[in-house]
């Protein structure tokens, strides 16, 4: 009997070390499948899928959308309407309503959204979250392009007042005139290919910190800028190039209305046609 129990004992003795290195192996095993994150084969596949497509966009009756809802002025966008009808392009008109009740979808079936001048805050507060977050959508993921005139510069960059941000976080300030107690005047703007022209300023803001300059103003901070924002292509603009000569009143301007409209047609066409504006 004693015998035969050192014989079990010797036995289990051996089978100590083997069991001790199964559990090892079993607590290994079981450690990298919890440790799934980052870096781990179950990340890596999620990551490798691909992204869900969009639907596509509803075609619009026409290839430009003009907002002329709360805060733009009516008198702008009366003179951006003449520069579309000059130029034979085709648009509808929507105002803050029927914009809060536009999806991404159906913004994406533009080609240019127009943003013309007025109040940018009373433009943002006019219109909901939702309705930002689809323009801002529409254009970088559906490739809408963007003009934004004056307050539709301030409202297309980054506002705390429900700016659309198609700029990355990038705010405009005023021209430095403004600081001086000018809010209406004549200012000469400068090209990187072409003569100056003498332009109607009011208001507008100075564009410094985004995209490629297309034109400055006299302190050579941006007064035109364009870039890309996702696949959509953008134009700011602090300025009233399709200003009529009815604005113009007793003001002193260098370069004649004519100029300045035949301008404002080549920013349209270029927004409309995302082709780049020369640049400094």
């Amino acid at each position: 009997m004693q015998s035969l129990l050192l014989r079990f004992t010797a036995s289990t003795s051996r089978l100590i070390p083997v069991m001790s290195i199964l559990v090892l192996v079993l607590v290994s095993i079981a450690t990298s499948v919890n440790l799934t994150g980052c870096g781990s084969h179950s990340a890596q596949t999620a990551a490798m899928l691909p992204a869900p497509a969009l639907p596509p966009p509803i075609a619009a009756a026409e290839p430009v959308l003009l907002f002329d809802g709360t805060g733009t002025t009516s008198s702008d966008v009366s003179a951006v309407k003449a520069v579309l009808n000059t130029l034979g392009v085709g648009y509808i008109t929507a105002d803050s309503n029927q914009l809060n009740a536009m999806n991404e979808q159906q913004l994406g079936g533009y080609k240019l959204l127009i943003v013309p001048g007025g109040n940018s805050i009373t433009i943002g507060q006019s219109l909901s979250a939702a309705t930002t977050a689809a323009i801002r959508g529409a254009v970088q993921q559906y490739g809408v392009h963007y003009l934004g005139i004056c307050a539709g510069a301030f409202f297309g960059g980054y506002s705390v007042y429900n700016g659309v941000d198609l700029t990355g976080g990038v705010s405009f300030d005023f021209y430095a005139d403004e600081n001086k107690g000018i809010h209406v005047e004549p200012v000469e703007i400068s090209f990187a290919t072409s003569s100056p022209l003498d332009v109607y300023w009011q208001d507008g803001p100075e564009l410094s910190g985004w995209g490629q300059i297309v034109a400055k103003y006299p302190d050579s901070t941006p007064a035109i800028v364009e870039g890309q924002s996702g696949t959509g292509f953008v134009i700011f603009t602090g300025i009233h190039l399709e200003a009529p000569a009815s604005w113009r009143g007793r003001m002193t301007f260098t370069t004649p209305v004519s100029a300045d409209l035949a301008y404002a047609g080549d920013v349209i066409e270029a927004a409309l046609n995302a082709s780049a504006l020369p640049h400094f």
